[in-house]
């Protein structure tokens, strides 16, 4: 018995959803993590006293674990009957103050700025599935219309580039601020091999002079501020591609392949390291306790064939005798004290 939608459009169909909540029975479903992998941002841009408003809120037990952390002003919405008369039933008695509506999030029927919060945890990615994206987009209008001036809208997604484009668009036109945040790999849900993005709106009473883009790693990492909405979205796409590097990097060891991170200065943002992975062959006799190692090329010989070249790196990673060697090379146009001083500023990496 399938779960999965004949084509993407069906994501978006309550049609749909109604025939997976009847399958699915009571399992809850959780899309991109759970409460605990999730509350430290939720609880950062969502107060307990605040109306919030949850979209799209399915079987997931995000709504249930919030209440009894004291969140009792949720509204919670889905467009399926069924999973709606389940939630009611499952809290009638443990929470009496937790309602689930069936409601079309594209027209809520709410009053205009009626909400503090809007909660969404993969709503967004479901609806934007339609290759047009008209459901998405009137789901996105009808929240900043729900939201009171000061309102956030939290939006827990994968970030698809057709997804957080819309979005990030969609509001940043609308006068909102727009904040990233990228969870790391150990808080976000392992079955993932993306990383979990959450997209956190503000409502202004005026749209600022400048749109306020900004990117966060992690909970509560260093706020950066780009310039564009071309930037945020490329912010962005760099840590899916960092994420998926790592992924495949804490696999076996792969010869048919490189893989390459560059690394920029913090304050100039110019490129200052290069490091390449090379992998032995297979069938390298590699004592066992030789898994990794770091080679740091000498300043400006990293164009010499052995450091440069596949072919070149592949020998001296035999040559090392490790399993996987990291070939770190230095930009020529960067200053650096010393060797122990560049083993110091890769050290955190």
């Amino acid at each position: 018995m399938s779960l999965l939608p004949r084509t993407a459009e069906e994501f978006s169909s309550a049609d749909y959803w109604e025939r997976f909540f009847r399958k699915r029975g009571e399992k809850a479903f959780e899309w991109y993590g759970d409460y605990t992998s999730l509350c430290g941002v939720l609880h950062k841009y969502i107060k307990p006293r605040e109306k919030v408003l949850v979209v799209g809120c399915g079987n997931s037990e995000l709504s249930e674990q919030l209440y009894d952390v004291g969140y009792h002003h949720l509204t919670n919405i889905d467009i399926s009957e069924t999973v709606v008369a389940h939630m009611n039933q499952r809290n009638v008695q443990r929470r009496p103050d937790l309602t689930f509506h069936q409601v079309d999030a594209t027209q809520t029927g709410y009053e205009s700025g009626s909400f503090q919060a809007a909660l969404d945890k993969g709503t967004l990615d479901a609806m934007a599935s339609e290759e047009e994206g008209i459901v998405a987009g009137r789901m996105l209008a009808e929240v900043g219309r729900v939201l009171a001036v000061g309102g956030r809208y939290v939006c827990v997604t994968l970030a698809q580039e057709h997804v957080i484009k819309m979005a990030v668009e969609h509001f940043a036109e609308a006068g909102f601020a727009v904040r990233i945040h990228c969870l790391s790999q150990q808080n976000a849900d392992s079955s993932f091999s993306l990383p979990v993005f959450v997209l956190v709106c503000t409502k202004f009473r005026q749209p600022a002079p400048f749109k306020v883009l900004e990117m966060c790693q992690g909970e509560d990492g260093t706020l950066c501020r780009l310039a564009s909405v071309a930037e945020l979205l490329a912010a962005v796409k760099e840590r899916q591609a960092y994420a998926l590097m790592l992924q495949k990097l804490k696999g076996s060891t792969d010869t048919s392949s490189t893989s390459s991170l560059t690394l920029c200065h913090a304050a100039t943002g110019r490129p200052r390291y290069t490091l390449t992975v090379q992998d032995s062959l297979p069938s390298a006799k590699v004592p066992r306790a030789n898994h990794f190692a770091i080679f740091i090329v000498p300043q400006g010989r990293e164009s010499d064939w052995l450091y440069g070249s596949a072919e070149g790196r592949a020998q001296l990673a035999a040559s090392a005798n490790f399993r996987r060697l990291i070939v770190v090379a230095m930009h020529r146009d960067q200053e650096y004290e010393d060797m122990q001083a560049v083993q110091s500023e890769l050290s955190p990496w």
